[in-house]
């Protein structure tokens, strides 16, 4: 059977998948960037043509760039939380103690849970009248009164990342997990023979065998936390004053709720591009990495 044949039979396979990719990717990003050339006010809806208009509107307009700081905090910081917690849960998972398989069952439950289920958790924890924090917090000492944490700027946004580290943290543990397995005993042995301490152990021999599997953790989580929106979403909509308003939320506020449909429309691509940015140089990262492990 000829290469050419197999080649064909190979794309007529694939031929019924591209096809669906085409009708459920490829014509809405195709209506998404017609529609945000226009002024239309509704999706659906055709509008008149104001060139880049909607571009230069909202590049240059304060909410945007308010949004895109929120938005790089939260990813910034967020992942950089999970990916120290993450690591740290998989070396102690690793190490040998009673009801170890226990623990490595519980640990996939806040990861496995819906997101909304997640941050309507999170909402009980923080509620002002009887969340379960504020109860700690007051019987312990720490607070002589109850405060709304999801309700004051200051402290919103740390609220809303510590959910959603709680979420994520245990993606990057068994992420991280599994490559720990794939160490070799006898050189971990060795290092302990030759005196290594647990942090030149941990940094000249196992953090070799992380940097593939944590890089692409990385990748997968920077991406997420770039698009967040159904965690801040269910538990502060972006407020208190905007100072939990992603770029994700800016896009559904001005397409849905201001009726901004050619606006909503040139946010969500110039997302859309900051996302596919993040994604090449990442994926730059990744090749880059696993050549210099091999």
């Amino acid at each position: 059977m000829s290469s050419t044949w197999m080649t064909t039979r190979a794309w007529l396979l694939m031929l019924p998948l591209l096809v669906i990719m085409i009708a459920v990717i490829g014509w809405p990003m195709i209506d998404t960037v017609r529609l945000s050339f226009t002024d239309a006010k509704l999706v659906g809806t055709g509008g008149s043509f104001v060139g880049i208009d909607n571009y230069v509107k909202m590049l240059s307009s304060s909410n945007f760039q308010r949004a895109l700081y929120a938005t790089t905090w939260f990813a910034v910081v967020s992942v950089a939380a999970e990916m120290v917690i993450g690591v740290l849960a998989a070396l102690l998972l690793n190490q040998q103690f009673y009801g170890r398989a226990v623990l490595r069952a519980l640990l996939i439950l806040p990861w496995a849970l819906p997101t909304v289920v997640n941050a309507t958790l999170w909402r009980l924890i923080y509620n002002p009248e009887y969340g379960a924090l504020n109860s700690a917090l007051t019987q312990i000492g720490l607070l002589d009164s109850y405060r709304s944490w999801l309700g004051e700027p200051g402290t919103a946004m740390t609220a809303l990342i510590v959910a959603d580290c709680w979420k994520n943290f245990p993606l990057v543990a068994f992420i991280a997990l599994a490559a720990l397995q794939a160490v070799p005993r006898d050189i971990t042995a060795a290092s302990l023979v030759d005196g290594a301490g647990p942090f030149n152990r941990f940094r000249f021999v196992i953090l070799p065998y992380l940097a593939g599997p944590l890089m692409v953790a990385l990748v997968l989580r920077t991406i997420e936390a770039f698009k967040v929106f159904d965690i801040i979403w269910v538990m502060t909509r972006g407020g208190p004053a905007n100072s939990t308003r992603t770029l994700s939320i800016l896009v559904y506020q001005e397409a849905f709720s201001f009726q901004r449909a050619g606006s909503g429309a040139s946010l969500a691509l110039v997302v859309t591009l900051i996302v596919t940015v993040l994604a090449v140089g990442y994926g730059m990262l990744v090749r880059r990495t696993a050549g210099s492990a091999t």
